[in-house]
């Protein structure tokens, strides 16, 4: 397995895209994000390991997201390799319009329900539209589900559903080699965004959670994420990642102890302070996320786009379950 690193200058740091070449296929685990650039990179990067973007077979998508599978039909255009990513994200990958229009109402309609401020909708709904063209050329996509298994040279990599920060985000799991392509479930710098990376999920943060507790059951010795290093302690990286939104949590409730009847986006100034680019979607979606976790538990009440306590000093830990893990990961962000 080789890890091959692409720029990408709009979302968190570099890319990875693992290249499966230990036998008669040729396989991608993601695909970079749809710049000239990347790809002349990813091509350079390829022939460095004696491939052409044209031998690639398959490529196996973590998630929908731009930077990760942008990438994904031009390499079907070059080599006609089978696209594999969840039902879920697959109609977002193929370009499907019915689709990709919901997907952007939808944003339309959080945007108003957080409260966001409409100088800054129209900013984010313009630096979106300049980043259009991330997402790539559309590709026939080919849907999986939880549970599917892919042979990949003489390796079993199962599909083990991840929603969260993505609806259709999935890790492929190879329990012969103990290891997972983990994508956005995890990285080892930062927390994933879970409410405004996708607004598709319903229950972002409850869901977001099952998924962490997923991995540290399925517990491998080493995880590959989208960004950044490998994570030689998953289990332990997900624990941790729950113990700060834990911690999030009760952040976003001082908040409403101290200003009251609060919007999505004011807790997000509040916890984020002033917001540019992606960021502006992301921190209100973060906060959305939190106050809708605490509405479901009757911790919080809302009532149109403002969230009120209901519960003045709430027990937060016993909102999410127990990890079962003490080990701390370090974090950053």
């Amino acid at each position: 397995m080789h890890r091959i690193r692409l720029d990408n200058t709009v979302f968190e740091g570099l890319n990875n895209v693992y290249v499966l070449d230990d036998g008669p296929e040729l396989v991608l685990i993601d695909a970079g994000v749809a710049l000239p650039e990347v790809h002349e990179q990813l091509t350079e990067e390829l022939a460095a390991l004696g491939h052409d973007v044209a031998d690639v077979d398959r490529v196996l998508l973590t998630h929908w997201h731009s930077d990760h599978a942008g990438l994904a039909g031009a390499i079907q255009s070059a080599s006609g390799a089978t696209i594999h990513v969840h039902e879920a994200d697959a109609p977002l990958v193929a370009g499907d319009e019915a689709s990709l229009l919901e997907e952007r109402d939808l944003q339309a309609e959080k945007f108003r329900e957080w409260g966001m401020p409409d100088d800054r909708r129209e900013e984010l709904s313009e630096f979106l539209g300049d980043h259009m063209d991330l997402g790539g050329e559309p590709c026939e996509a080919t849907p999986f589900v939880d549970g599917d298994r892919f042979e990949v040279n003489g390796r079993t990599l199962e599909a083990v559903h991840l929603p969260g920060h993505a609806a259709g985000l999935t890790a492929f799991h190879d329990a012969g080699a103990d290891e997972a392509f983990v994508g956005d479930a995890i990285l080892p710098k930062y927390t994933p965004n879970v409410g405004g990376a996708d607004v598709r999920v319903d229950d972002p943060l409850g869901s977001y959670v099952a998924s962490l507790l997923a991995l540290i059951d399925l517990d491998p010795d080493v995880a590959w994420p989208g960004h950044r290093d490998r994570i030689d302690d998953p289990a332990g990286r997900a624990a941790t990642i729950l113990r700060h939104h834990v911690e999030r949590t009760r952040n976003v409730v001082d908040v409403l102890r101290r200003e009251g009847p609060s919007t999505p986006w004011a807790v997000s100034a509040a916890l984020f302070g002033d917001l540019h680019g992606i960021h502006v979607l992301h921190g209100p979606g973060e906060a959305y996320a939190h106050l809708d976790h605490l509405a479901d538990h009757g911790v919080a009440e809302r009532d149109g786009t403002r969230y009120a306590l209901v519960d003045d000093d709430p027990d937060v830990a016993s909102l999410f379950p127990d990890p079962g893990i003490d080990r701390v990961v370090e974090w950053e962000g």
